[in-house]
């Protein structure tokens, strides 16, 4: 189903996912609600930044949004690993919001790429 969706839509979609599971840690004591922030913030910003690159005035704005949103997803299986492999979560749970992130940041790469090549064709 994931992959007939629109990346705007997936990104949206995990940015929800990602909202129910820090809400979720954020019921948790300790560490759990300072992991969660973080994981809010960049979970949440990839979809912003595809968002914003839809609106982007050249070629190579809309390149630097995707490679924000990148590094933003790069950050987010980050936290979500760091969660995952520190046991505070259960892995059964988590496992498929990292499945998920990983699959976009694919995405993102080959989008990069693609832009990329657009913009050295025209220069």
């Amino acid at each position: 189903m994931n992959q007939q969706l629109s990346i705007a839509d997936r990104t949206k979609a995990l940015a929800i996912r990602i909202v129910k599971a820090c809400t979720f840690l954020d019921e948790k004591p300790g560490v759990c609600r300072i992991l969660s922030k973080q994981l809010l913030r960049s979970g949440t910003s990839i979809g912003a930044n595809v968002k914003e690159a839809q609106s982007a005035q050249s070629d190579k704005d809309f390149l630097s949004k995707l490679e924000i949103a990148l590094k933003e997803e790069r950050e987010t299986e980050y936290w979500l690993e760091i969660l995952i492999e520190s046991e505070l979560v259960d892995k059964s749970k988590f496992d498929s919001l990292l499945q998920e992130t990983r699959e976009i940041g694919k995405i993102l790469v080959s989008s990069t790429q693609k832009v990329k090549e657009k913009i050295n064709k025209l220069n």
